[in-house]
Parts: structure tokens; sequence; C-alpha cells
């Protein structure tokens, strides 16, 4: 008799069904992966520091809606409390000031660290403390491609994510016995506000658009598959990775097609 697909265990593979999702920085990016998780099943919590957007994503996904500014520290703290437990916590924010480094003001730098590391690591250790003394719960962190290879004038902003897979790497080491998976997706080129600089630029934007395998841009919405696998079951042995989702920005050896 052929297996029915109530008795296959893989049919509720990716399903959240019953898991609580904390999403920081609820627009682009972090608006699609809410959607996700709320498809499959997951009752979401959508932050951001622009309030609108949080009520928005929270709309959209059927959650709860959280003004966060995930720099303030003893906010953070607090959202640890008030949020509660949760199962999933997924960690979108960031921003970039793209100068070359002669060029860079220390106020520039203090605001990009603040946001892409600085506050990476307090949302870890306030948000996985909890998981860790529950046992279980799946972190995942958005790095990118420049966490792997640089350009001029992204200094600042590869560091910052270079440094996030690293507190991802540490944070699966040290809460991996309690049972807490912790993961990093880096993806390539998105449309999303933070590239509107380059997608402005015809050229810009066709190099950029060349440069991986697949040669075009990727839309947000095709992060969010990464989001639900690290999410769910699917992924129960995956921690301490770094899913590259960048068109295979990083596989391609530079910008010249040779005759083959």
């Amino acid at each position: 008799m052929s297996e029915t697909m109530t008795d296959n265990p893989y049919g509720d593979l990716f399903r959240l069904d019953g898991k609580r999702a904390l999403l920081v920085g609820a627009g682009g990016i972090g608006r699609e992966a809410a959607l996700a998780l709320a498809a499959h099943g997951a009752r979401l919590v959508c932050a951001d520091k622009d309030a609108a957007t949080a009520e928005e994503t929270a709309a959209s996904a059927g959650g709860e809606a959280l003004a966060l500014d995930v720099t303030d520290r003893a906010a953070v703290q607090r959202a640890a409390g008030e949020v509660g437990p949760v199962d999933v916590l997924v960690l979108t924010a960031a921003t970039n000031v793209r100068k070359p480094i002669l060029d860079y003001a220390h106020e520039e730098f203090d605001r990009v660290v603040s946001l892409n590391l600085a506050a990476t690591f307090t949302v870890l250790q306030a948000f996985g403390r909890g998981m860790v003394e529950r046992g279980a719960g799946s972190i995942i962190v958005f790095s990118s491609v420049r966490g792997q290879v640089v350009e001029p004038g992204q200094s600042v902003y590869a560091a910052t994510k270079a440094g996030a897979i690293q507190l991802v790497k540490t944070a699966a080491a040290e809460f991996g016995p309690a049972g807490v998976r912790v993961n990093a997706i880096a993806p390539g080129v998105v449309e999303t506000p933070l590239t509107a600089q380059i997608s402005a630029d015809p050229d810009w934007y066709r190099a950029y658009a060349t440069k991986g395998a697949l040669g075009r841009w990727a839309k947000p919405s095709e992060l969010a598959g990464a989001v639900v696998f690290l999410a769910s079951e699917a992924a129960s042995y995956v921690t301490g990775s770094t899913l590259m989702v960048d068109g295979g920005w990083t596989a391609v050896d530079g910008r010249f097609t040779p005759p083959t």
C-alpha cells in the first residue's frame, strides 16, 4: 500500500503552527518575511523603529505591532520582557553610509556600527537568553554578501556584516547545547530603499544585475523562503551557517565572461 500524506513525516516540514515569531525590521525584506512566516502558521510580533511600518506589516500578517529602536539597549531589554517568549527571532534592520574610508566621518561610522553590529549583539543577548532558558528557538540574522566580498565605499557596512556572521557563529556555539539554532542569511542585491542610490543609476543597476549568475536583482519576496526554512523544522540540524541568497553573486569570479 502506498504511503498516504498523513503518514508522510515531511508533509508539515515547513509548518510553524503554534510558533511565536518576532520580526525586527518590518519594512522591505522584513515585511515579506513576516507574510511568509504567517502563511506557514506563525504568530507574528512585528517590530520597527517606525511605528507606522510596524503597524502596517502587522496588519498584513495578522500580528501585533511594536515600536522599537534596537539601538536603545534599555528599550530592547524592556521589549524582551514585554513581548515574552518567542520561538523565532528574525533581525533584518540595517543601515549603510557608502563612502571611501578617507571621507568617512566618525559620526557616520558610529551610526552604521550602532545599528548593524551593536544592536545585533543587544538583540541576540536579550532574546537569546529566554530561548536558552526554555531550551528551544531559531534566531535568523540578516548579513549580506558584503560580509564575504567588498567594493570601494563599503568598508564600515562590510565590516559590520562580517561581524554579524561571527556573532551568529559564536551564538550558535554557545546556544546550541540548549537546543537553540542561530543562522545568518546573506542576500545579494535586493530592490529595497537601502539600495535606492544604486538602482537609480542605470549603469550601476545593470552592472550589479550582471554580476550574479542569474543576471538580475532580487525582489524582497525572494528572501522569504530562506527565512521560513531556517525558522522551521526543515532546518532542525542547521546552525552556525550563513545561507547565501545572492543569485550566484559570490559564486562567480569577476565580471567578464570569457569566450568558451
